[in-house]
């Protein structure tokens, strides 16, 4: 009972240090895709998501998602309901 504990607790941490490099190598649209299931199952009904080259980010606070190697951003704006 012990074992399968630490196990979880293992696979847990496991994830929790998978650098974040790994994640930006996931194709923009499929991030994407996945983040707006989030934001809507949050109950946000108006709000823009958008893909942008890293260069053209203006506020980095908007920044939801890093994409195709680190080379794109995805941005989240809410927009007025």
């Amino acid at each position: 009972m012990m074992t399968m504990k630490w196990g979880a607790a293992l696979g847990v941490a496991m994830l929790l240090a998978t650098p974040a490099s790994f994640a930006a190598t996931k194709p923009c649209e499929e991030l994407k895709a996945e983040i707006e299931s989030k934001i809507q199952a949050a109950g946000v009904t108006s709000y823009t998501l958008e893909i942008v080259d890293k260069a053209e980010v203006k506020d980095p606070n908007m920044v939801v998602g890093t994409c195709d190697g680190g080379k794109r951003r995805i941005i989240y704006q809410k927009n007025d309901s």
